[in-house]
C-alpha cells in the first residue's frame, strides 16, 4: 500500500495523476504498489529521484550495479523493509546505511530502526529499479513467517479426543517455527524421529538429511500429537502407519506437506513432504535438458500415440518432468487423465486420481477406467507389475500416449525391466517412443564458488576426453553463510534421453542385452547420464564429485 506522503510527493512533480496513485493505493499493507509507477507513460523514476534528492537534501545513488552482501540483506527483516521502503546496503558496528525511493518515510524510520537495532541510522536516496533488484534479495525469515502462518486445512473430529488447549503454546510456536524454517530453507522433506534417549528433527535439503533440532523428550508426545491434529490423523491410534495432509498459509504463500506416521520402538517417527507448487518447474527448456536431448524427448511426447517412459530411483525427479510434459501438451482440445499415488500437485485441466488400494482403486483399475473415457493422453504414476504394463502397452498400441515411470538405473535397462515383467518384445517395439533416465545433482553455490585443480589423468579417469582433460576448469564451493557451509545450494538434473532408433529396435526383438543396447544407442547419438554430469562439471554448475556420485551405475 503507498504512503499518502508519498503521493502527495509525486503528485506535486506532475508525473502521475491522483486518480493514478488512488487506484494503487487500494492494495494490501504488504505489497509494493510504487513499482507499477514504472509502467506509467510519464513517470522518470531517475528524474523523480533527482528532484527529491534536491528537495529533502538527501544524496542520491542509482544502485542498479550495486553488489550487497546476503548478510547485509537480512540484518533486517522483511516485514521493516516493507513498512519503511528501507532496504540495509551497508553496516558497520555502528552505523546502518539504509536505501530508500521514498524520501517521507525517512523521518519516521530512523527513530524506530534507530531503537530497534541501537546503531546509528543513515538514509540515501535510489531510484525504484535499483530498490525492486536489491528488494528481490531479500529473504523472508523464519520470525517473519511464524506468526503468519494460517491453516488452511478444516480441523477434524479427531480434536475432540485432545483440545486445541491441551497443546502448550510453546509446542505449538514450536511446530509453527519447524514448518516455516523448512520453507525458509527449502527443505523437501521434515524428519520427526523419536529414540530411546533423545527426540531429534531432521531436514532433508539438496537431498541430504541435516540435524536442525534436538527438543526435549518432554515435547515428544505433544509435537507428535499436534502434527497428528494438524493432519487430520486419529491421534488415538499409534499402533499403525497414517497418513495425512496439512495444508497452510506461510505468509501468502500455500503449502502442502504430505505427512506419513510410522509406529517405531520408542514412539511414532513422522515424515512430512513438503509440497510447495510455487517452486513445481513446468518449463521444460529450463529443467536441465541439453537442446539435443529435449528435441529428441519432445518428438516422442508430441506423437499421437506411443509410451514415453521416464525413469530413474526415488526423488530424482520424475515427477517434475511428467508434470512438465503434461503441461506442455496441456490443451483445450486434449483430454489429459493421471492416475497418481498421491497426487502431488493439482494441475487446472488435467483429470487426476488418488490411487487407493484400500478400496481397490489401484493403478489397473484406473487405467481401465481411463480407456472407457475418450482419453488422449494417459499418465500413470508407475508400472509396477505386468498387469499395469500390459494394459499401457494396449493403451498405447490403441491411439493413446501413455506417459509412465520405472524404477531403473539408465535408459537401456528399462526395455529389460519391460521384457522381464513379461511383455512381449514386439509389443514393446511398437509401443516405445523415448525413455528418459535421470538424476539430481547438487548445484555448487555461486556465492562461494572457486576453482579447483584436478590433475588432467583424474578427469581422464572420471570420462572426460584426453583433449578436454587439459583445458577444462573444475569449481566446487568452499561453504558459506548463504548454503550453510555445504558448498552447495540448490539441485539440477542431469538426463539421458533414448529413442527407439529402427536399429534399436532390431535389437530388442533379437532379445539383445541392456548393454549391447546402450551401445547402439551411444553410436545413435544418446549422451548417458555420466557424459551428461561431466557437461554440468565443465559448465561450472556442479562438481566432480556430484557428477560421478551420481552417474556411478553408468559404465562407459
Amino acid at each position: 500500500m503507498i504512503r499518502k506522503e508519498f503521493i502527495d510527493i509525486v503528485t506535486n512533480t506532475g508525473m502521475a495523476t491522483l486518480k493514478e496513485l488512488r487506484r494503487l493505493s487500494m492494495g494490501k499493507e504488504d505489497e509494493i504498489n510504487e513499482f507499477e509507477l514504472l509502467s506509467m507513460p510519464y513517470f522518470d523514476e531517475n528524474k523523480f529521484a533527482k528532484i527529491c534528492s534536491e528537495r529533502f537534501s538527501i544524496t542520491f545513488i542509482d544502485l542498479r550495479n550495486a553488489k550487497v552482501p546476503a548478510d547485509t540483506l537480512g540484518t533486517m527483516k522483511k516485514r521493516l523493509v516493507i513498512k519503511f521502503r528501507a532496504i540495509p546496503i551497508q553496516k558497520t558496528s555502528t552505523k546502518i546505511t539504509m536505501a530508500t525511493f521514498d524520501p517521507s518515510v525517512i523521518a519516521e524510520a530512523t527513530k524506530e530502526l534507530t531503537d530497534v537495532y541501537k546503531k546509528q541510522i543513515e538514509f540515501i536516496l535510489t531510484n525504484i529499479s535499483s530498490w525492486r533488484k536489491l528488494y528481490a534479495g531479500v529473504k523472508e525469515s523464519v520470525d517473519d513467517l511464524i506468526n503468519n502462518i494460517t491453516e488452511v486445512t478444516a480441523n477434524s473430529a479427531n480434536e475432540d479426543s485432545v483440545k486445541a488447549e491441551d497443546i502448550p503454546d510453546d509446542v505449538v510456536t514450536f511446530v509453527n517455527r519447524l514448518l516455516a524454517e523448512a520453507y525458509v530453507k527449502k527443505a523437501s522433506d521434515i524428519h520427526v524421529e523419536p529414540y530411546e534417549r533423545v527426540f531429534r528433527v531432521r531436514f532433508r535439503i539438496d537431498g541430504n538429511l541435516v540435524e536442525v533440532a534436538q527438543p526435549p523428550k518432554s515435547m515428544m508426545a505433544p509435537v507428535l500429537s499436534r502434527l497428528k491434529i494438524m493432519s487430520q490423523m486419529d491421534i488415538s491410534e499409534k499402533r499403525k502407519p497414517q497418513d495425512g495432509r496439512i495444508k497452510l498459509l506461510i505468509g501468502s504463500h500455500p503449502i502442502d506437506y504430505r505427512v506419513s506416521s510410522l509406529p517405531t520402538l520408542f514412539g511414532e517417527k513422522i515424515v512430512l513432504r513438503l509440497l510447495d507448487s510455487t517452486n513445481l518447474q513446468l518449463d521444460m527448456t529450463k529443467l536441465g535438458f541439453e537442446p539435443k536431448q529435449l528435441e529428441v524427448f519432445k518428438e516422442g511426447i508430441y506423437r499421437p500415440y506411443g509410451m514415453c517412459l521416464v525413469t530413474g530411483p526415488t526423488g530424482s525427479g520424475k515427477t517434475t518432468t511428467l508434470y512438465s510434459a503434461i503441461a506442455d501438451l496441456n490443451k483445450p482440445d486434449t483430454n489429459i487423465s493421471t492416475a497418481e499415488d498421491p497426487v502431488e500437485f493439482n494441475l487446472e485441466g488435467i483429470n487426476q486420481v488418488n490411487v487407493r488400494k484400500e478400496v481397490g482403486l489401484t493403478f489397473a483399475t484406473c487405467l481401465k477406467a481411463f480407456l472407457r473415457q475418450d482419453p488422449d493422453i494417459i499418465m500413470v504414476g508407475e508400472i509396477r507389475d505386468l498387469e499395469v504394463g500390459e494394459i499401457a502397452v494396449e493403451a498405447a498400441l490403441t491411439g493413446h500416449l501413455v506417459l509412465s515411470t520405472l524404477h531403473t538405473n539408465d535408459a537401456p535397462a528399462t526395455v529389460t525391466r519391460l521384457l522381464n515383467m513379461g511383455i512381449e518384445p514386439f509389443l514393446v517395439v511398437a509401443a516405445l517412443n523415448v525413455i528418459v533416465a535421470q538424476r539430481l545433482c547438487r548445484k555448487i553455490c555461486m556465492n562461494c564458488r572457486e576453482e579447483r585443480k584436478v590433475l588432467p589423468d583424474e578427469l581422464i579417469l572420471c570420462g572426460f576426453a584426453p583433449a578436454s582433460a587439459e583445458k577444462i576448469k573444475v569449481y566446487h564451493g568452499k561453504g558459506c553463510e548463504m548454503c550453510n557451509n555445504t558448498g552447495y545450494k540448490g539441485r539440477l538434473a542431469i538426463y539421458e534421453v533414448l529413442s527407439v532408433t529402427p536399429k534399436i529396435r532390431e535389437l530388442i526383438l533379437r532379445n539383445a542385452s541392456g548393454d549391447d543396447i546402450k551401445k547402439q544407442a551411444i553410436r545413435d547419438g544418446m549422451k548417458t547420464l555420466r557424459m551428461c554430469a561431466l557437461t554440468k562439471v565443465a559448465q561450472g554448475l556442479t562438481t566432480l564429485e556430484e557428477a560421478v556420485t551420481n552417474s556411478a551405475s553408468d559404465q562407459l
